[in-house]
Parts: structure tokens; C-alpha cells; sequence
């Protein structure tokens, strides 16, 4: 099954916490404080795989976790820093946040990791906080928290060249006879369900041609498989645009090029501006009386190449053509594009709502300081209401009514307000 389209939950791993401990040693039965670091989250990379030309994969795994830092230690050990995860998806794989469609990254280049979502920075242990005023704190920090992505891939094909037409005009075969390429081939339409790459060889050079499934009149409003497949022509740095020349099922090959012509310009701008030469196939069975290659000459204002797949005429001339066409292009390059960035929390803002009495603070700030905060333990609550104080939130409770007794929640801590 050729599946070019996923959606993923991606994850990285939250920073461990912060160690709560105190040296007890034989002869320092009070030792200082030695509670270690939380240790860094996982990271989430992608990369691209030589032996995947299909999302398939994606549609039975779906979530992708990278592990936890794990908690500081005594004696002032660091956590374990918890273990990376590669995604490994198709060269030419676009990832997108699923929400807005903003790009994050296109997997070009093999051998290339691209960290996309950075695990979270462990929590400081008990260690951390010893000043010469305060030598025994009794609290450590949490770790950070990560924030769970969804992503949408898509699977862009990278090639040189992309064959285009109408169904059954010999695209798949011609593919066959110019490369080592075996796709299916039927005398009947629609025959091809999934781009077909091959690797057609000239000389010392090599070039990636890909067989697109056969377009239909309105492909670029979603009618027939066209659609579903014109992204995989985007990348291209020549269009190989196959007529049928014969008209033996009926069609006119100046028509057909017109609306496949039609069908480019709707669907991007840029894929219908790409270079282009147009190839004349089946000539072997064209009648000596027809004028079709005329018409179509005229039409397009420059010579069509000839050729009959079928019994390989004019291929190996075609193949010369498409190579030197090739050459003065530029080479297959990754998309541009403005990387999309998540929207980062404002560290200083806070909001301040009150719902049936109760005190609701939320906000980058607060959420950063109760990350920070033990509740049980008095230093720290006490170095949490100095915050809270220079920050400015008391001022704001106490103008907003807030008096002794009154609930205040922060995030998950939940305490009594005193003036």
C-alpha cells in the first residue's frame, strides 16, 4: 500500500527532577545538602531513511515518546539523561504542524538528523540552593515539563524528471524501457496507483525519473487519483509531458496537452512554469495520414520528441535529450519555506481569574515558579511568596479583593492568601 500522508504525537521527555538529600556520612551525621539535578529529557529527531519510499509505517505507529530524564541522586549525581528518538521517514517527507500547517522541516539529505522538539532541562536539587544564610534547603526544583506536538507528514517525491499524461499513454512503460524500473503495466487505465521511481543511466551521469499516475480533467480540484498525486511532481526540475500521439482510444493528443497543461496551472503556478519537453508516444502505431504531431507542434511552438515505447524507438535519443535538458537546470535542492515556530510562553505575563471565589493565576511566569516550588517546605514557600511579591501578583490579588483566607491556585498549587 503507497500511503504519502500521516498524522504523528511526538513527545519529548520531560527533565527529571530535582533531589531532596542531605550527607550522612559516619563522622557527618549532619552533613550538608546533596541532592543532585534532574537529568535533560529525550530529544525528538527525524531522518531520512534509504529503504522507506512510504509512509505505511505511520499508519499503525503513531506515537513517539522519548524517555524521561530521570531524577538527581545523592551525593550530587546528575539523573540519567533519558534517550533520544530518531523518526525515520522518506527522503522528501515535509513535516508540518498538524494544527496551523506551518512547515517544520523537510528531510532532504541523508545522513542529516534534524532535532525538531528538545527534551525538557532537569530540575536543580537541594544542592543548588545553599547560600550562606540558608545552608540546609530542603526543597529541589521539578523538572520541565514537554509539551506533546501533533505533526502531519507529507511525502513529496524527489526526482529529476516527472512523466505526466493522461492515463494509458505509455508513461509506466516507458519508464521500464528507459530505466531498471518495473512497474505494473496493464492496457487499461489507471493502471499505476503510486509514483513509480527509476534510475535512468547516461553515460557517467544519473538522473531519477518518476512515472506520476495518469491525470484527468479537474485532477487539481481533487476528481480522480490526480490530486492525491500532483505534490509528487512539485520537486522536479523537468516535466516529461507524455501524449498519447496515436489517438486510437479516441482522444486528441492537442486536447489532452491542453488540459493537462490546465490542470498544472490550477493546482501551483510554479509547477506549471517548470521546464518542459513534451514526448510523443506510440508512434509506432500512428497513421501515416494523420496530422496529429503537426497540430501538436504547432500548438506548443517547438519539435516534439517521437518515440514508441513499445518497441523502443527514438529512446535512446530521448534519454540523450532528457540528460542534456538536465544539465543546464539547477540541481534538486530542499523547499523553501519560513520554519514554523510553536509560540513561545511569555515568561514574565501572568492572568489573574476569579471563579466562585478562588483565585486562578495562570501564565508563563507562574507556571515557571511553581515548577520551582515545594509547598511542604517552608524555605520554599517562603522564596515563592518573595517571587510572587516582587513580581508584583500580591499587589494585584489584594486590588482585585483578595483577603486573608481567601483560595489562590497557581497551576496545581493551591494555597491560602495573607496580606
Amino acid at each position: 500500500m503507497f500511503v504519502d500522508t500521516a498524522t504523528i504525537y511526538v513527545k519529548a521527555g520531560n527533565g527529571g527532577d530535582g533531589r531532596v538529600s542531605f550527607l550522612r556520612a559516619k563522622y557527618q551525621p549532619l552533613g550538608g545538602p546533596d541532592g543532585g539535578n534532574g537529568g535533560k529529557g529525550g530529544d525528538i529527531y527525524f531522518e531520512a531513511d534509504p529503504s522507506a519510499s512510504t509512509l505505511i509505517d505511520f499508519k499503525y505507529a503513531r506515537h513517539f515518546r522519548a524517555e524521561n530524564g530521570e531524577p538527581g541522586g545523592n551525593n550530587n549525581k546528575t539523573g540519567k539523561s533519558g534517550k533520544d528518538i530518531i523518526i525515520k521517514v522518506p527522503r522528501g517527507t515535509i513535516i508540518k504542524d498538524a494544527e496551523s500547517g506551518g512547515i517544520l522541516a523537510d528531510v532532504f539529505n541523508y545522513g542529516e538528523k534534524i532535532l525538531l522538539f528538545k527534551g525538557g532541562i532537569g530540575g536543580n536539587g537541594n544542592a543548588r540552593y545553599c547560600t550562606p544564610t540558608r545552608r540546609s534547603p530542603a526543597f529541589a526544583e521539578n523538572g520541565e515539563k514537554t509539551v506533546e506536538r501533533k505533526l502531519k507528514l507529507e511525502l513529496k517525491t524527489i526526482a529529476d524528471i516527472g512523466l505526466i499524461g493522461f492515463p494509458n499513454v505509455g508513461k509506466s512503460t516507458l519508464l521500464s524501457v528507459i530505466s531498471q524500473a518495473k512497474p505494473k503495466i496493464a492496457n487499461y487505465h489507471f493502471t499505476t496507483l503510486s509514483p513509480n521511481l527509476g534510475v535512468v543511466k547516461y553515460f557517467e551521469n544519473n538522473f531519477i525519473v518518476a512515472d506520476i499516475p495518469g491525470l484527468i480533467e479537474g485532477a487539481a480540484d481533487g476528481a480522480g487519483l490526480g490530486y492525491e498525486f500532483l505534490r509528487h511532481i512539485e520537486r522536479v526540475r523537468l516535466i516529461a509531458h507524455v501524449v498519447d500521439i496515436s489517438g486510437v482510444e479516441g482522444r486528441d493528443p492537442v486536447e489532452d496537452y491542453k488540459a493537462i497543461r490546465k490542470e498544472l496551472e490550477n493546482y501551483s503556478q510554479k509547477l506549471f512554469e517548470l521546464p518542459e519537453i513534451v514526448i510523443a508516444n506510440k508512434c509506432d502505431i500512428l497513421d501515416e495520414n494523420s496530422d496529429n504531431i503537426k497540430r501538436l507542434e504547432d500548438y506548443i511552438g517547438r519539435e516534439v520528441i517521437k518515440v514508441s515505447a513499445a518497441t523502443v524507438s527514438g529512446v535512446k535519443e530521448l534519454i540523450g535529450i532528457m540528460a542534456n535538458k538536465l544539465k543546464d537546470l539547477p540541481p534538486l535542492a530542499p523547499i523553501e519555506f519560513e520554519p514554523f515556530v510553536y509560540e513561545e510562553v511569555d515568561n514574565q505575563d501572568y492572568e489573574i481569574e476569579v471563579i466562585d471565589g478562588v483565585y486562578h493565576i495562570t501564565g508563563g511566569f507562574v507556571d515557571e515558579l511553581a515548577r520551582k516550588t515545594y509547598l511542604d517546605d517552608i524555605d520554599s514557600f517562603n522564596w515563592f511568596q518573595k517571587k510572587m511579591r516582587d513580581h508584583g501578583i500580591i499587589d494585584s490579588l489584594r486590588k482585585m479583593g483578595a483577603q486573608d483566607g481567601d483560595t489562590v491556585i497557581v497551576v496545581d498549587l493551591e494555597f491560602e492568601f495573607m496580606d
